[in-house]
């Protein structure tokens, strides 16, 4: 490695799992100068419902920062996440819709605020993160978002609102192996958490009851429950608590399975039916708040989009429209959510995306 890799300052955004320590590990072996730092964005105290992991998450990531041998600071955004994310996360629930968190928080966080103090605070060239994405430069210089070379781990949908001036300066370095291989290299590192599972839940917070973690900023509310069909079924506590296609938790027994279809907020109506009631299906939806990678493309534009992690990217036609952006599928899809993100890729390059309205 060169001298002026070598005095390129990185700080790894360690957070306590495999993936972020095995991201910091494969920095110090290529020479650059690292410098893990975690985020504290909860306070385990505030926590009502469910596991605060903040605590035990900061102490992995110290061991794995020791064990590779590299400076390690403890960074507090708590006042940040609850101002940025957890405020905005229960203001769009109780207005009808369906956020989704780790977009904002990755917008607003870590590559939000934390971007700015550590680039600026530690004086660095580059944060990293353990985010399944690549980054990859053309002949001009432009950084263009890849998805990661594993699909069923590709993370690409939670963090297409990097803008291009920000994305300039991050990496992504697992973003190019198998999971599979990311916990060999873990092993090879002797990295204390090698083994640890992945976590799971809302970010930054710990895998929660949603339920019960929006009852504590949202009152509940007895409603009722009809069907499709205007038949009354049951009652609620509250038709914010529900999302489009929700099964579980809606209550109504007597052996049909209902699915949330729709939810009126100003009656506080929930509208339930069967799992593949024609209601749950659009072929198109609109797109507002949108953020490109690189430019906004030329339409109309055949372009392929994910409206929930995980989903393959389907075929769509990208148009603009008077508001926004308007996306009309070549196949009907299942419950569009309004407030979830739908993230816009030209085969394996993610373009950007928008919040569905």
């Amino acid at each position: 490695m060169n001298k002026k890799t070598k005095r390129k300052k990185v700080i790894a955004a360690m957070s306590g799992g495999v993936d972020s320590s095995v991201t910091a590990a494969l920095l110090k072996e290529e020479g650059f100068d690292v410098v893990g730092v975690f985020m504290k964005c909860w306070n385990a105290d505030d926590f009502k419902q469910g596991e605060c992991t903040a605590e035990e998450d900061e102490y992995w990531a110290r061991r794995a920062a020791s064990t590779i041998g590299i400076p390690f600071y403890s960074l507090d955004l708590v006042d940040e996440y609850k101002n940025r994310v957890v405020d905005y996360f229960v203001t769009e629930y109780a207005a009808g819709r369906t956020p989704n968190p780790d977009v904002m928080c990755n917008d607003q966080i870590k590559f939000g605020v934390f971007y700015d103090k550590v680039i600026g605070g530690f004086e660095a060239d580059y944060i990293a993160t353990g985010h399944y994405a690549r980054v990859e430069r053309d002949k001009n210089g432009i950084a263009h978002m890849l998805k990661g070379v594993d699909n069923n781990k590709d993370q690409t949908y939670f963090i297409y609102r990097v803008p291009q001036e920000r994305l300039q300066h991050v990496m992504f370095p697992v973003g190019k192996y198998q999971k599979s291989e990311v916990r060999r290299l873990a092993r090879k590192f002797n990295l204390p958490n090698a083994e640890k599972k992945d976590s799971q839940g809302i970010c930054f917070i710990g895998n929660v009851d949603m339920r019960k973690f929006l009852e504590e900023y949202i009152p509940e509310k007895e409603g009722v429950i009809v069907t499709t069909e205007g038949k009354e079924v049951g009652k609620h506590n509250g038709v914010h608590y529900y999302t489009i296609g929700q099964r579980k938790g809606i209550g109504v027994g007597g052996g049909t399975p209902y699915y949330v279809v729709d939810k009126d907020i100003e009656t506080n109506t929930l509208v339930v039916g069967p799992r593949y009631d024609e209601e749950l299906f659009e072929k198109s939806l609109n797109l507002e708040d949108m953020s490109w990678i690189v430019k906004e493309p030329k339409t109309p534009k055949e372009v392929t989009v994910s409206i929930r992690y995980r989903q393959e990217p389907q075929p769509a036609l990208l148009k603009k429209a008077k508001k926004g952006f308007v996306l009309e599928f070549k196949e009907q899809q299942r419950a569009v959510t309004s407030g979830q993100s739908a993230v816009i890729y030209d085969g394996d390059e993610v373009l950007g995306g928008g919040i569905i309205v």
